[in-house]
C-alpha cells in the first residue's frame, strides 16, 4: 500500500487548495520538473518536464518529448473539497463566546462536520517592504469546532433536521478575551497583526488519514475526493518517465466544487493558454496544433459513489462500484461526464494491457447524478476524454472512506495511460 501511504501524507499536506498545489509542486520539483511563471517569457526544451500555477491553487504541469507532439495525454482532477470560507474574525452574537463567520463552499454533508475538532488553513496577504506577498498558512493546533444542540433541546434531531448555514454552521473559536484569528496567522507567518491585509482560509477537520478493517482494506481521510485522484495522476506522471512522440500533462484546478468558472477553475483559460505558449516556443503551426488535440485523450479524475452498505438500493442495479474492485470508469447519458463508448474501450484496454481492473458507474435512472470538471474542460480544449476514478463512501462528508488498493490502481491506470502510444489513425479507430 505504498501508493495509499503516500497520499496520506500528500492529504496530511494538503488542508487547503494552495496547500495541495504547493505539495504537487514540491513533489514535481524532487522529480526534476521546472517551474515556471505566466508572467514570464518561457524557454522549453524536448524531454523536460515544466509547471506553472494559478492563483496558487490550480497546477500544470506538462513532459514534452524530444520533437514535437503527435499528440497529448492529459489528467485533470481537482484541489478543492467542501468546505466552509472564513469571512470575518468575529461573528456578531453572544460576547461571551468568540464565533467566526463562515459560508459554505460547495455541497457538503453539514452533520458530519459538527462536533470534531477543526482548524483552518489558507493563505494570508501580507504588506512586505516591496508590495504585497501571499503565504500560506495552516494553524496546527485543535481550534474551533461548530457544535450541535443538545438532544434534550431538539428532541425530534434523529428524524432529520434542516441545516441552517447561518444559525447552525457557525464554528465555535474561543472565549470572550482570547487573541484574534488574525492574531494568530500573524504569530504563525512571523509578521506584525497590521500587515495582514486579508486571507483566503478555509476550515479543514483535523482527523488523520487513517486505515480501518483487520487487513486495512479501507482507509478514512478528509478530502479523498479529489485529492485521493490528484495524488493518483501525479504519481502515474512521475512513474511514467517520458513518451518518445507524445506529450504527458497533468491538470489540478481549482474551484470544481462550485462550478468551475473562476480563473482558475477547468473553465478558465489556463489550459489553453499553456498549450498555445507550449506550441508557440515549440514553433508549431495551427494546423500541428489542432493535429496534436485531436490525437489526444484526457482522463477526468473524480470520485465515484460505492454502493453504500446500508444503502444498496442507491447503487444502479446493472453497474455497481466497490472499493478495491478498481478503476471506475463513469458514464451518464446526460453528458455530465464525458465517457462515451469509444473513449471507455480505449481506456479500458490500456488497463487491460497493465493488468489494472475497472468498473463501471452509472446512477440509477431515477436519480440525477452529480458532475465534474471534464464536460467544463472540454469548452475550452476539445479533446476526447474519459471520466474516472476511484469508489468512495460518504463523498462530501468532512471525512470520508475508500479502498486503500483503489490509489495503486489509478496511479498504475495513469501511469500505463501516460506511456501508452496510440494514435488515432481515423475517426473512431485507434491503433496502438
Amino acid at each position: 500500500m505504498q501508493t495509499t501511504d503516500k497520499l496520506m501524507e500528500y492529504i496530511e499536506h494538503s488542508p487547503s487548495p494552495y496547500h495541495a498545489v504547493h505539495s504537487a509542486a514540491a513533489l514535481l520539483e524532487e522529480a526534476g520538473f521546472t517551474r515556471l511563471e505566466e508572467c514570464a517569457p518561457w524557454a522549453l526544451e524536448g524531454g523536460r518536464g515544466y509547471y506553472a500555477t494559478r492563483n496558487q491553487s490550480s497546477l500544470i504541469a506538462f513532459r514534452l518529448p524530444s520533437g514535437a507532439p503527435e499528440g497529448w495525454r492529459m489528467t485533470a482532477a481537482h484541489s478543492d473539497s467542501p468546505t466552509f470560507r472564513v469571512k470575518n474574525d468575529l461573528l456578531e452574537g453572544d460576547k461571551r463566546y468568540l464565533r467566526l463567520a463562515v459560508e459554505g463552499y460547495g455541497g457538503m454533508n453539514c452533520a458530519s462536520w459538527l462536533d470534531r475538532p477543526l482548524t483552518v488553513a489558507g493563505r494570508a496577504v501580507v504588506r512586505t517592504g516591496e508590495g504585497v506577498e501571499a503565504r500560506l498558512v495552516y494553524l496546527d493546533q485543535d481550534l474551533l469546532t461548530i457544535p450541535s444542540l443538545a438532544i434534550h433541546m431538539q428532541r425530534d434531531v434523529n428524524k432529520g433536521h434542516d441545516y441552517n448555514a447561518q444559525r447552525d454552521m457557525q464554528p465555535l473559536y474561543a472565549l470572550a478575551g482570547s487573541p484574534s484569528l488574525t492574531g494568530l496567522t500573524a504569530e504563525a507567518l512571523g509578521v506584525d497583526e497590521g500587515d495582514i491585509l486579508s486571507a483566503d482560509l478555509v476550515l479543514c477537520p483535523r482527523q488523520r488519514p487513517v486505515y480501518l478493517g483487520p487487513e486495512r482494506e479501507l482507509f478514512q481521510a478528509p478530502r479523498i475526493d479529489d485529492l485521493g485522484c490528484a495524488y493518483a495522476a501525479l504519481e502515474g506522471l512521475l512513474t511514467a518517465g517520458g513518451s518518445g512522440r507524445f506529450g504527458q500533462i497533468y491538470c489540478l484546478f481549482d474551484n470544481e466544487e462550485v462550478g468551475s468558472g473562476t480563473r482558475q477553475g477547468a473553465l478558465s483559460t489556463f489550459l489553453p493558454d499553456v498549450l498555445a505558449r507550449v506550441g508557440e516556443v515549440l514553433g508549431l503551426s495551427v494546423q500541428d496544433g489542432r493535429r496534436a488535440l485531436a490525437n489526444s485523450l484526457l482522463l477526468s479524475a473524480d470520485n465515484g459513489h460505492a454502493v453504500h452498505p446500508s444503502f444498496p438500493e442507491k447503487a444502479d442495479p446493472a453497474n455497481r462500484v466497490y472499493p478495491n474492485g478498481g478503476v471506475v470508469v463513469k458514464i451518464a447519458a446526460s453528458q455530465q461526464y464525458t465517457t462515451t463508448g469509444l473513449t471507455a474501450g480505449l481506456f479500458r484496454a490500456i488497463c487491460q494491457r497493465a493488468a489494472v481492473p475497472v468498473q463501471v458507474f452509472a446512477n440509477r435512472a431515477d436519480e440525477p447524478g452529480g458532475s465534474t470538471l471534464g464536460r467544463l474542460l472540454a469548452q475550452q480544449v476539445s479533446v476526447p476524454m474519459v471520466d474516472v476514478g476511484m469508489a468512495q463512501l460518504a463523498m462530501h462528508a468532512a471525512v470520508e472512506t475508500a479502498g486503500s488498493r483503489d490509489p495503486e490502481y489509478l496511479a498504475r491506470a495513469c501511469a500505463a495511460f501516460y506511456q501508452a502510444e496510440f494514435t488515432l489513425t481515423a475517426d473512431g479507430i485507434y491503433q496502438f
